[in-house]
């Protein structure tokens, strides 16, 4: 299927190079909201607190004695910013929940969101689609463009659900390993990934941007040669691009399909507010897709299940979520995430010799490769990560991304939180 690069002008060009002034983070003494008070979330529908020893992949539960720090699922244990909780509550005020449609004003939300944060122009409602999930999107894109038993390239290390998703539906994941250049900064092997692709005559890929769990906030040039790749092998190209707003400090993210003409129309790209906003339990998603035929071949596979529907609190949410005040919470949530990992990276280098770790530059994961240390001390994986768990270091195994012997660890917690897993991960486990 060769796609015609014609079909459009490019969402951003010098929009997409420019620092998005309005929302740049600066270093302050005062805060609006409250990123600092542990909440307690037992009880309240929280898989990182309540899924510890009831499922496959899950943390076992402490041993007596100590307290839980949730660092394992990707979901962050901070308030949310109000103006959610204030959209979802008005609209449950009215005693109707009937059939509906996305209002204008939720497609203007995503509009200006996207335009404000990331420069793109452009973006019109046409673009735009309800998804259940990003997850679900990337397996509706695959079975619009691909059958199963068909391989897909993906880089390793891979975030597990997509492993799960693509893998479950039936397709053959091909990984392209990211590296570790001298500086420790994973990059794409641009020569790997194209042999890969001739090899195994793949015509979709997956790419993951900001990456996880690796933490890559890929620069310009970098897409650009990723998409070159793809263009020269006529590949469809999912982005997921659900971690792009948590970016650190001096880092910016730029869309995939700002960088081309081709890119814009080779590219289906899924984005949402959970990531962001910690709003997975409401479920709602959205993709951008500028070409035509992508967009009809997607959509097709979506509304043929009549299951991918918007839920009418999911709306508002976004809405709530996307107005002035939640690009300053954003903003505010951006700075603490830096700081926290700024420390966590100085400690674990500092502190426990023979782990190796990469400072991310987006999302608030850290991935740990625990090979050296493990070697060094005759201990398995299994072994390391049960004795943070028996202490309430509830981290994550990394053979669900993909790599023999490492740990991926959420640093979206209150720092005196992050503080005390440093101190306890040092007394008890690397000691």
């Amino acid at each position: 299927m060769t796609i015609d690069s014609s079909a459009g002008t490019a969402a951003a060009d010098s929009a997409a190079e420019r620092t998005v002034s309005d929302h740049t983070v600066s270093d302050h003494t005062s805060a609006t909201y409250d990123f600092t008070s542990v909440i307690d979330r037992h009880g309240k529908d929280a898989l990182a607190v309540d899924g510890l020893g009831h499922m496959p992949i899950a943390p076992d539960p402490p041993e007596p004695g100590f307290d839980m720090i949730p660092m394992w699922v990707a979901d962050m244990n901070f308030a949310t910013v109000p103006t959610i909780q204030s959209a979802i509550i008005e609209r449950a005020k009215h005693p109707l929940f009937g059939y509906f449609e996305p209002s204008e004003e939720y497609y203007r939300a995503i509009i200006d969101w996207q335009s404000s944060r990331n420069g793109v122009t452009g973006l019109t409602a046409e673009h735009i689609g309800y998804e259940n999930g990003v997850l679900g999107g990337v397996v509706s894109a695959l079975k619009a463009f691909a059958t199963p038993g068909d391989a897909v390239l993906l880089h390793s290390p891979t975030y597990v659900g997509f492993t799960e998703s693509i893998g479950g539906n039936g397709y053959r994941i091909v990984h392209s390993p990211l590296k570790r250049d001298d500086e420790g900064t994973w990059r794409m092997d641009f020569d790997d990934m194209d042999r890969k692709i001739k090899e195994n005559h793949i015509h979709v890929a997956v790419f993951c941007s900001p990456h996880n769990p690796c933490g890559r906030v890929w620069e310009r040039w970098e897409i650009e040669r990723a998409m070159e790749v793809y263009r020269s092998n006529d590949c469809v190209v999912i982005a997921d691009e659900i971690w792009s707003d948590i970016i650190l400090d001096g880092y910016r993210h730029i869309p995939t399909q700002s960088v081309s003409d081709d890119a814009r129309n080779r590219t289906i790209a899924f984005y949402a507010p959970s990531k962001t906003f910690n709003l997975a339990g409401l479920v709602g998603s959205y993709h951008i897709v500028y070409n035509p035929y992508l967009r009809d071949r997607l959509v097709s596979v979506s509304e043929k299940t009549h299951y991918n529907a918007m839920n009418v609190l999911s709306m508002h949410a976004l809405v709530g979520a996307y107005r002035p005040e939640g690009h300053e919470w954003l903003d505010e949530l951006r700075h603490v995430l830096t700081g926290n990992v700024n420390y966590a990276v100085d400690y674990i280098r500092k502190h426990f010799d023979g782990v190796a770790v990469s400072r991310p530059q987006g999302t608030y994961m850290l991935f740990l490769d625990c090979t050296e240390w493990c070697e060094r001390h005759g201990e398995t994986i299994d072994e390391l990560e049960k004795r943070a768990w028996n202490v309430g270091v509830a981290w994550q195994d990394g053979r669900l991304f993909q790599h023999p012997c490492a740990v991926r660890v959420n640093l979206a917690l209150p720092r005196e939180r992050v503080e005390e897993a440093m101190r306890r991960l040092s007394q008890y486990v690397f000691a």
